[in-house]
């Protein structure tokens, strides 16, 4: 009888641990007599969010860069035994770094070949002689979009001046419109590269990336309803 093996399936074999741990290699089955996974060390929890307390709270205050924390923080879980070497480099997978690399080159080739401010003035003249609350939620509406593939500054050096001329062209203050491209360019919620904490947790939690768009989507929405909203009611459109 012939039998097609599935994953998760088990298998209650009997030889020798020679021949046994011979045949787990080379069938890429796994011992469960003998787990190859170390224990939690929960002793050594505090340290891990001690480290990523502060990689946040100092990047946050504008200390140092998230990347330097970031290493730092790697460096000092190492050195505190918190995990191997090994188990770090095996929790690497390299065709999800090649991905976000992919992205990151692709994000940094739209900010330098003009593509970005291309989009932006093609989509501008379109504005011009709309209501106020439009023309924001379109600017804003750019930034998320841009924010998503193009670092924030980037999308503030892109945006800014095109928002203060529209702005200025409609006969409205200008300070409305900046704040929309501030809040929409820190908006990156639906894609792993839009932001370095989003690479971060994609890379350490193994999420896919419509996991990003199945929950980022809805916060870019709710979010920006909330931003427009607010600088329609509290901030003059008059000069």
């Amino acid at each position: 009888m012939q039998l097609r093996l599935r994953a998760a399936d088990r298998l209650l074999l009997e030889g020798t641990p020679q021949g046994l741990a011979a045949a787990a290699e080379a069938a890429d089955l796994i011992d469960i007599s003998h787990p190859r996974a170390r224990a939690y060390r929960r002793s050594k929890a505090p340290i891990v969010l001690i480290a990523l307390a502060g990689v946040v709270g100092l990047s946050a205050f504008g200390l140092m860069p998230i990347e330097g924390l970031a290493l730092l923080a790697v460096t000092a879980i190492l050195a505190l035994r918190c995990i191997d070497a090994e188990e770090a480099w095996q929790s690497i997978d390299g065709g999800l770094l090649v991905f976000i690399f992919a992205m990151l080159a692709m994000g940094t080739g739209l900010e330098r070949t003009g593509a970005a401010q291309l989009i932006v003035s093609a989509i501008m003249p379109w504005l011009e002689g709309t209501s106020p609350l439009l023309a924001l939620t379109v600017i804003y509406g750019l930034a998320v979009a841009l924010t998503e593939i193009v670092t924030n500054n980037a999308v503030a050096v892109v945006l800014t001046p095109i928002a203060v001329a529209l702005a200025s062209s409609l006969g409205l203050e200008a300070r409305p419109f900046v704040v929309a491209v501030m809040f929409g360019a820190s908006a990156s919620f639906a894609t792993p590269i839009g932001y370095q904490t989003n690479t971060m947790v994609y890379a350490a939690a193994d999420y896919r990336f419509a996991d990003f768009l199945k929950i980022g989507l809805p916060m870019n929405i709710i979010v920006g309803a909330a931003t427009c909203a607010a600088i329609a009611l509290f901030m003059p459109w008059e000069g």
